[in-house]
C-alpha cells in the first residue's frame, strides 16, 4: 500500500493495525544532536491515548513508546528514528459481526474494492489507532520546533454548535495549563464544560457528534514554504485532511474572506519591534504567497461525527444484499478531544519539514 510516508525531508513512514501486534514510526532526515525528551513525548502521546475520560473511548491502551535506533546518548545521532507501540488491549471479537458488512461511512468498501481485502477489525490501517505513530513522530518535530522558539497550540474550539470565543494566547505554558485543565480540551473554562455535558448526552444517547479544532503557530519565522506546489498552507491542508475524519480545513480567514471586500481583507503592513514587519491584521493566516509572513499561523480543522453509533442502521454486505448493522464495541462519542494532539503533531511535522528545506532557498 501506497501513501504511508510523508515529507521530504523530515520524512516520516507509519505501520501497523488497530488490531495488530503493535503499531509505528520511522522517522528519517531529523538532524543530529537534537536532544530527546522521552518523558515529553509520552506525555504527548497520552494525550491522545484512549481512556482517559468518559468521553472518550473506553478502550484501555497505555501507548508506551519505545524507541528502537537513531538515539544515543539522550541525542538524536542523524540516523533513522524507529519507534515502536505495543497495541495491548484489542478485543477483535467486537468487530465479527461486520466481517461480511460494510459499516455506512466506514472505509470498508472502498478498501474492500481497492485492494480486495480488508482487515475488518477495527479497520485495520484505516483505524485512527494509525494516528498514535504520528503523535510520537510529531512529538520529536515539536522537539526540533522548539530550538527556533516555535510552539504550536491547538485546542478544542466547538462541538456541534457550541462555539468557544476566540483565545487570546498570551504565553504558551498559560494557553496549554488553561486547555489541560478540563477533559475536553478546550481553553475557554465556561464552554468547556457546556461541551463536557453534550458529549456525554450524545454518547448516553448512542449517538456521536463532531467539532472544530483551532490551531495557532506562534514565532514561525518568515520565508517557510515552497511555491508553487508546496505552498505552507497547502501541505498544513493536506496534513490535516490526512487525518482519519477530518472534513474541512481553512486558514485565516477562511471561507469568510469570500464574503469581504478587498479593502476590509487587505493586511496592512507596519514596522513591528527592532524592524521587523508586521501586519495590522491577519486574515492571511500568517502565509501569503504559500510562504510564512512571520505572523501566527492560524487554521481551523472540521471533524465529522464518528461514524460507528450504537443505533440499528441499513446497508448492505459483501455480496451486495440488503443488511442491517449495529456498533459494538468501544467508540469515542465525539474525536476532538483526542484529536488536538494531533492536530498539532501533524503541523508540527509540516513545519519542522518546512524548517529543513527552507535551509536550501539560498547560498
Amino acid at each position: 500500500m501506497a501513501g504511508n510516508t510523508f515529507g521530504q525531508v523530515f520524512r516520516i513512514t507509519t505501520f501497523g493495525e488497530s488490531h495488530g501486534e503493535a503499531i509505528g514510526v520511522i522517522i528519517d532526515g531529523c538532524p543530529a544532536q537534537l536532544p530527546i525528551d522521552l518523558e515529553f513525548i509520552q506525555t504527548e502521546l497520552d494525550r491522545r491515548k484512549p481512556g482517559q475520560s468518559k468521553i472518550t473511548t473506553q478502550r484501555k491502551e497505555s501507548d508506551t513508546v519505545k524507541i528502537l535506533s537513531g538515539i544515543f546518548e539522550g541525542k538524536t545521532t542523524g540516523t533513522p528514528i524507529a519507534m515502536l507501540i505495543p497495541n495491548e488491549d484489542q478485543r477483535s471479537k467486537d468487530y465479527s459481526h461486520n466481517q461480511d458488512v460494510f459499516r455506512p461511512s466506514h472505509a470498508d468498501y472502498t478498501y474492500q474494492t481497492k485492494y480486495g481485502i480488508r482487515d475488518h477489525r477495527g479497520g485495520g490501517r484505516s483505524s485512527a489507532r494509525e494516528t498514535a505513530a504520528r503523535v510520537a513522530a510529531g512529538a520529536v518535530a515539536k522537539l526540533l520546533l522548539k530550538t527556533q522558539g516555535i510552539d504550536v497550540l491547538a485546542h478544542v474550539s466547538s462541538v456541534g454548535k457550541i462555539d468557544a470565543p476566540n483565545i487570546n494566547i498570551t504565553t504558551a505554558d498559560e494557553f496549554i495549563a488553561q486547555r489541560e485543565n478540563n477533559i475536553v480540551r478546550c481553553a475557554d473554562p465556561a464552554t468547556a464544560e457546556e461541551m463536557i455535558a453534550c458529549i456525554d448526552s450524545i454518547r448516553k444517547q448512542g449517538d456521536t457528534i463532531g467539532g472544530k479544532v483551532n490551531c495557532t503557530i506562534l514565532n514561525c519565522p518568515v520565508g517557510l514554504g515552497e511555491p508553487v506546489f508546496d505552498k505552507l498552507h497547502a501541505d498544513l491542508g493536506k496534513a490535516m485532511l490526512s487525518i482519519n475524519a477530518v472534513h474541512g480545513f481553512e486558514y485565516g480567514s477562511g471561507f469568510t474572506g469570500s464574503e469581504m471586500l478587498g479593502s476590509e481583507h487587505n493586511d496592512v503592513f507596519v514596522h513591528g519591534n527592532a524592524g521587523q514587519v508586521k501586519t495590522l491584521t491577519n486574515f492571511s493566516g500568517g502565509v501569503q504567497g504559500g510562504i510564512s509572513n512571520g505572523m501566527s499561523i492560524e487554521f481551523k480543522v472540521a471533524f465529522k461525527p464518528v461514524a460507528t453509533i450504537m443505533h440499528s442502521q441499513n446497508t448492505v454486505d459483501a455480496e451486495g444484499n440488503a443488511a442491517q448493522i449495529q456498533g459494538k464495541g468501544r467508540h469515542d462519542p465525539c474525536v476532538v478531544p483526542r484529536a488536538v494532539p494531533i492536530v498539532e503533531a501533524m503541523a508540527a511535522l509540516v513545519l519542522a519539514d518546512h524548517l529543513l528545506r527552507n535551509r536550501t532557498s539560498v547560498l
